[in-house]
């Protein structure tokens, strides 16, 4: 398994944690494990086994590194079809009584009509991955979505009964920092390899200029930094590791590991072990990111305190 997008959280009572057993943690998670929808659940979230059908374990741990997986469910019931199912309704009843009905009940079909309607929508599956870097403190939730990584974090939360955990926050914003960078290559660390990916945005309300496959020191990038456009993505590297976008919340989005560390994981021997293989791969895969991410708090001034005020 290969994560290909990373919202990071700074863990703030590890001690605490740290003194649950593998075992107990894995008797926790599984008192939350996931059960599918029921016929009038809306989304559902639970733990699921990281492997698969390959595996049984709840977590995996490895080096310090563990890896757990959520599974949530959603119904999907398009707005637009209860909005028309309600307003035939409406105008069938006021046809049949000879008046308009008030917003009450209208309000009263409508939750009707969704109750009748959401046992037969479709449902959506998502798997979300957790990798927990017990000795660096840090946990990373694989999906691109802020919102998505905090329910999982209140199902952690649930499952321990407590976790203290901040979004990893560092001395200089991720703005300032790639404004920075694209705007004097001499400023841009020595190991930071420079992509083809940027989001520049403006103080006012002149929009956002996107661009891909572009060339980040060209005189028309210059030009936009010089009118006052801030860079909201970028894409960077790290050279042997792993490429991606960096975004203004430090979130990590498009990762792409290294042709090296890929090719090392495809030629390590795991006896086309299924279970095996996963472990291979994410133990890999986890300590670049480790290192990566020790890497990037770096370039952007190191890591803030908690309750420490970040400059602007």
């Amino acid at each position: 398994m290969w994560i290909k997008n990373l919202q990071l959280y700074r863990l703030h009572d590890a001690p605490a944690l740290e003194a649950i057993s593998l075992e107990s943690f894995e008797e926790a998670l599984g008192c939350q494990a996931f059960r599918p929808l029921g016929g009038s659940e809306a989304r559902r979230l639970g733990w699921t086994v990281p492997a698969g059908r390959a595996g049984t374990e709840l977590v995996h741990e490895l080096q310090g590194h563990r890896l757990i997986t959520a599974l949530r469910q959603e119904r999907l019931l398009p707005a637009g079809v209860v909005r028309e199912e309600v307003e035939e309704r409406v105008e069938a009843q006021e046809s049949a009584e000879g008046r308009k009905l008030r917003r009450q009940e209208k309000f009263a079909l409508k939750e009707q009509v969704y109750e009748e309607l959401l046992p037969r929508a479709f449902v959506r599956s998502q798997r979300i991955g957790l990798w927990w870097d017990t000795e660096r403190q840090l946990i990373g939730v694989a999906t691109s979505s802020r919102k998505r990584a905090e329910e999982v974090l209140d199902l952690l939360r649930e499952t321990l009964g407590s976790l203290k955990v901040t979004p990893l926050a560092t001395q200089d914003l991720p703005m300032r920092a790639m404004t920075t960078w694209l705007g004097d290559p001499a400023t841009r660390p020595a190991d930071l390899v420079m992509g083809d990916v940027v989001e520049l945005k403006a103080k006012g309300d002149d929009g956002v200029v996107r661009g891909r496959q572009v060339d980040l020191d060209s005189d028309e990038m210059q030009h936009l930094l010089e009118g006052g456009r801030q860079a909201s993505k970028l894409a960077l590297g790290i050279e042997g590791r792993m490429t991606f976008v960096l975004h203004d919340d430090l979130a990590i989005k498009s990762i792409k590991f290294d042709d090296a560390l890929i090719d090392e994981a495809s030629q390590a021997d795991d006896g086309d072990d299924a279970l095996v293989r996963l472990e291979t791969d994410f133990l890999l895969m986890a300590q670049a990111l480790g290192a990566s991410i020790d890497r990037l708090v770096e370039w952007l001034g190191g890591e803030a305190l908690p309750g420490q005020e970040v400059p602007s």
